[in-house]
């Protein structure tokens, strides 16, 4: 994992002796926002207007932020309205790349070799981590956005002429609430279980640790009588909480030692889980082979000898039983 600085790409792991061996995530750079007319959303400068065939997203399938928008791409039904181009699952001293295997589509716009050259198209002259996923408009040749959290809104919203207008995953009479507890999820849990994996003393490990669980055995308690975690559907804040869920047991357990218990461990959770990874379109989204080898193979600090474990088995299809919960 590294970085551009002034346009020039450095090889550089995160700097946890600044921060007492805490991870400390960067704030995405790119923030601006497709809209339906092209109006700029407020506290924006530039307009993007919402056209089939004008976006384009680049992702990893082992990314859970970049997994999000691949989610609400797929349930809106726009798939014929934005394209994707799909990064190799290792990212080593060139970060993120276009190396053409195992379902990994390469550049399909431009036929670069990293995914750094699409930041400095947009900018020769950038700073900061170059991430996934990142929303790219083809017509101005720019990113619009690298903030997960904020494409999968303008996937549910803007692009309602085109897609799937009956489903909206942000309604606006449930948006306190799942502000609310994805506010909780990120820290704790999405983000959570990085900050245990990549600390670098065992203090700062620790407090990851038990945050993480704490807030995983308060999900366990909530889903015991709510089949969703807000309102009686499926809104942003399930598919933001399923894309770690995806991760946990084949990964975050064993490689980033949050081992205190799988989530098939947990009855509720992993019932909910399935019956996410249930509706139709999901499970396509899901790619274990990417996911296994990028986290395995990606992070020598951790895994030096980069040996990818074949298991756990994993049962994802039986039956979840959720539909007795009013």
């Amino acid at each position: 994992m590294g970085l551009l600085i002034d346009g020039q790409w450095q090889d550089q792991w995160y700097d946890t002796k600044s921060t007492g061996g805490k991870f400390e995530r960067q704030d995405a750079k790119w923030r601006d926002w497709i809209t339906a007319d092209g109006t700029p959303a407020p506290g924006r400068t530039r307009g993007f207007k919402a056209e089939p065939d004008r976006y384009h997203l680049y992702v990893s399938l082992a990314c859970p932020w970049a997994h999000r928008t691949l989610i609400v791409r797929k349930l809106k039904k726009l798939d014929d309205v934005i394209s994707v181009s799909v990064v190799h699952h290792f990212m080593g001293e060139n970060g993120w790349t276009f190396l053409k295997e195992d379902g990994a589509t390469g550049d399909t716009l431009y036929g670069f070799d990293f995914l750094h050259q699409i930041y400095t198209k947009a900018d020769p002259h950038f700073s900061g981590r170059v991430t996934v996923p990142v929303l790219w408009d083809k017509e101005t040749e720019t990113i619009v956005s690298n903030e997960s959290a904020e494409i999968i809104r303008m996937l549910n919203s803007a692009f309602d002429a085109y897609g799937d207008a009956s489903l909206d995953l942000y309604p606006e009479e449930l948006r306190p609430e799942i502000d609310a507890i994805n506010a909780k999820i990120y820290d704790t849990v999405n983000n959570g279980v990085y900050k245990a994996g990549f600390a670098t003393t065992q203090e700062a490990y620790a407090n990851a640790y038990r945050a993480l669980f704490a807030t995983l055995d308060e999900l366990e308690t909530r889903l015991a009588s709510n089949r969703y975690l807000v309102g009686d559907r499926i809104t942003e804040a399930d598919w933001r909480l399923f894309t770690t869920l995806a991760r946990f047991d084949p990964v975050y357990v064993g490689h980033f030692k949050c081992n205190r218990q799988p989530i098939a461990d947990y009855p509720n959770l992993s019932a909910y889980f399935r019956e996410l990874y249930a509706v139709p379109g999901v499970k396509e989204t899901v790619d274990l082979l990417h996911v296994r080898h990028h986290y395995y193979r990606s992070h020598p600090t951790i895994n030096p000898t980069r040996i990818v474990p074949e298991g756990p088995a994993l049962d994802w299809d039986k039956p979840h039983d959720r539909e007795r919960i009013g």
